[in-house]
């Protein structure tokens, strides 16, 4: 199937629906739009701990529409930011979800998210980006290896 092709945007859509599943059952949910506050929120905090190479090639890894979601509102000038950390990390994914769901707890929704990611990249990408993050971050998917299964 060819990029340019229509069929991309049928695959790309059921790609992101099986990652939102995913998602949702790694949260023990069936709620879609609490998977995409999840993925959206995890995807942008990650995006902007990365320097901008390896944001871009992270993103070269994902599905066409969550390539989209993980680009949106990216200020590549901005990266990487400034006081990344644990706390500050999972803050971000908090505020992400904060509106629809106060309650959130953002370690576990950034693992689950995490894991679903390194199930769906090259493990040489999953070590890349990981590497390059700060060492309390980088705790945050020690629980999967690059292939997406438990250590």
């Amino acid at each position: 199937m060819s990029a340019t092709s229509p069929d991309v945007i049928d695959s790309t859509v059921q790609q992101t629906n099986l990652w939102l599943q995913a998602i949702a059952q790694e949260l023990g949910s069936e709620d879609r739009r609490r998977a995409y506050r999840a993925l959206r929120g995890t995807l942008h905090a990650l995006r902007d701990y990365l320097i901008i190479d390896e944001a871009a090639q992270l993103a070269a890894q994902l599905p066409l529409l969550v390539r989209g979601i993980y680009y949106e509102g990216w200020d590549p000038s901005r990266v990487p930011v400034d006081g990344r950390d644990r706390e500050d990390f999972l803050r971000r994914v908090a505020s992400a979800c904060a509106r629809a769901e106060p309650d959130v707890d953002p370690e576990r929704t950034a693992r689950a998210v995490l894991r679903v990611l390194s199930a769906n990249i090259s493990t040489g990408e999953a070590n890349q980006a990981r590497q390059l993050l700060p060492s309390d971050v980088q705790e945050l998917g020690d629980q999967v290896s690059g292939d997406g299964r438990p250590r």
